[in-house]
């Protein structure tokens, strides 16, 4: 029998490609003299509790023992006599003139090969709560360290994350690259599974400028995401939709980091400002929800009115004053009496210099109480 149908047989006595032929893929046979690791390929000739010996064509087979057995656990457990697998050379030729193999690379190579197929057929897979930081929580399953977002907990469990800690819970694995080390699983496409699925139909009747009760699912620095309930037509039943605040559109006023505004599980109450349909997500605000204090600008804040303001920042080139949210004047370094300083909190007179309306900013003068020593 040639060499190619004895191949042949061991893949239909082992049910086809198996899961070492799938990490054998690409690679290439044993040729001449053999370095450290490299990586080689043959059949499994024996498996015991102590060793596997794999023929790779070369003087004598290649031998896994010791540590090694124990590391490749997750390959061991799925080999037979016969079955083809890639391995790496430990020492091309120890004293007893044997070539020691390791599994380690090819154990590590399944484990990754494993979460992604997991994530393609979109299955569950237990895991155990090991910490949880800002992001999110640090969960392991065998000696493998993975990571579940804060926004990726279902609704129950967001600002209750601690309640899982040394627990198993079933998670679905959403990331899986082996080039980073990154592993990221979802817990709510498991608790919120079903709410989840309607999200497409949701979206259908959902409008732009509709108001919604939401969850704060996670905070970045670039905005707030918030989960929405969206009711189902007919039915009492809701679908979960997730949307963004970006930080532009949290507050009229500016906002410099979210955290201080607003914490994970925290209701909040939003208004849709766009759908996009495309990855299932809403845009969404809340200052939009209330007036722009900047829409009757020119008639509260006419140019030459006085107004009384507290100074909120100083900046190189001024002084910002704040007369309402969302409504800020700057009076202009060149404009600051000489004889003058203010520091933020102090309350000082202003008149409206000048107005740009368009681009939101409002010139000031400061109303002088007292009359220049020169005109006494």
């Amino acid at each position: 029998m040639s060499k190619s149908q004895k191949s042949d047989v061991i893949k239909v006595k082992t049910g086809g490609m198996s899961v070492m032929d799938k990490l054998m893929e690409g690679a290439s046979s044993f040729a001449g003299a053999l370095k450290r690791n490299q990586k080689v390929e043959g059949s499994v000739s024996a498996i015991s509790k102590k060793m596997v010996l794999i023929d790779i064509g070369a003087k004598t087979e290649g031998m896994v023992s010791g540590e090694d057995l124990a590391e490749a656990y997750d390959v061991l457990k799925e080999l037979k006599v016969g079955e083809k697998v890639s391995a790496y050379v430990k020492f091309p030729e120890n004293d007893q003139g044997q070539i020691i193999l390791t599994l380690k690379q090819a154990a590590d190579e399944n484990r990754w090969y494993k979460f992604k197929k997991l994530m393609d057929e979109e299955k569950e897979v237990e895991v155990t709560g090991l910490e949880v930081n800002k992001g999110g929580m640090v969960v392991k399953v065998g000696d493998i360290r993975g990571f579940v977002p804060t926004s990726q907990f279902g609704e129950k469990l967001l600002g209750n994350m601690e309640s899982l800690l040394s627990k198993n819970f079933k998670v679905r694995v959403i990331e899986v690259d082996k080039d980073q080390n990154r592993l990221i699983f979802s817990e709510k496409l498991v608790s919120d599974s079903e709410a989840l699925a309607k999200k497409g139909e949701a979206l259908e009747l959902v409008n732009v400028g509709d108001k919604f009760e939401g969850t704060v699912s996670g905070i970045m620095p670039f905005g707030v995401f918030v989960t929405v309930n969206v009711p189902m037509k007919g039915t009492e039943e809701v679908a979960k939709v997730e949307g963004l605040i970006h930080i532009s559109e949290i507050s009229w006023e500016k906002v410099e980091d979210p955290n201080v505004m607003f914490k994970v599980g925290q209701e909040v109450h939003v208004q849709v400002i766009g759908i996009d349909k495309a990855v299932g997500k809403l845009n969404l605000s809340i200052k939009q929800m209330t007036g722009d204090p900047w829409s009757a600008i020119e008639t509260n804040f006419a140019i030459g009115t006085k107004h009384s303001g507290k100074v909120v920042r100083i900046a190189p080139y001024g002084i910002f004053v704040n007369f309402d949210k969302g409504v800020d004047g700057l009076i202009h370094i060149s404009k600051k009496p000489a004889d003058k300083e203010f520091k933020v909190g102090d309350k000082v007179e202003v008149f409206v210099e000048n107005l740009d309306v368009k681009a939101r900013r409002m010139s000031l003068g400061v109303v002088l109480t007292e009359v220049p020593v020169a005109y006494k």
